[in-house]
């Protein structure tokens, strides 16, 4: 076997199975709605032999928990709360990360988000899955509360649950909602989370 020249970057790890089955379940949610997900379709969708999908989630139920796991996956590479800055870089920083995290996803990755509306709407109806999406969710809270307290918010719980639905509801808004036809400019958005940040806190930290 020839090796590789020295310094050639090495290929892109293919996606596992259960990723590949995630990405395809989540892909029907987005194309087809809750309807349109079966085993079958994913096996379809996903390129695999049929039982492929039965054979890694047998329920239904673990099926729908593969999207979601591979949800939140996806949503960590979009959101990066790790890109998030620490407090000693001020809040213009803040500001500016928050504003490319979200217009990244508004402009790149609006299925990602019909497909995340899909689940939630059926969480409503499944006990155990709105058990395992709130679990899953979490992972985006707890950054965000550390965030607002760094920020010198007196009540970070309280405002970091405001800035999620601000930032949930620009989502809806511009994915399904009535301004699903524009989506706003990386500035607009950065203005947004300014006079957020300002109403809640009395100053920009």
């Amino acid at each position: 076997m020839t090796a590789a020249p020295a310094g050639t970057p090495a290929p892109e790890s293919l996606p596992s199975r259960a990723e590949r089955i995630g990405d395809a379940a989540l892909a029907l949610l987005a194309e087809r709605g809750m309807r349109g997900l079966t085993h079958r379709a994913v096996d379809e969708c996903a390129g695999l032999p049929q039982g492929s999908t039965s054979n890694h989630a047998r329920t239904r139920q673990a099926l729908l928990e593969t999207a979601v796991r591979r949800l939140v996956e996806r949503e960590a590479a979009v959101l990066t709360p790790h890109e998030l800055p620490g407090p000693e870089r001020g809040g213009e920083a803040l500001v500016d990360a928050l504003a490319l995290s979200l217009h990244r996803y508004l402009t790149d990755h609006r299925p990602l988000l019909v497909s995340r509306y899909e689940l939630a709407l059926e969480a409503t109806r499944r006990p155990e899955l709105r058990s395992f999406f709130d679990t899953a969710g979490a992972a985006f809270h707890t950054p965000l509360i550390a965030m607002m307290t760094a920020a010198g918010s007196p009540e970070p719980e309280r405002h970091a649950l405001s800035l999620i639905a601000w930032t949930e509801g620009m989502m809806f808004s511009c994915a399904a909602g009535s301004f699903h036809a524009a989506v706003p400019s990386r500035a607009d958005l950065r203005t947004g989370f300014d006079e957020l940040l300002r109403g809640m806190l009395g100053h920009r930290p």
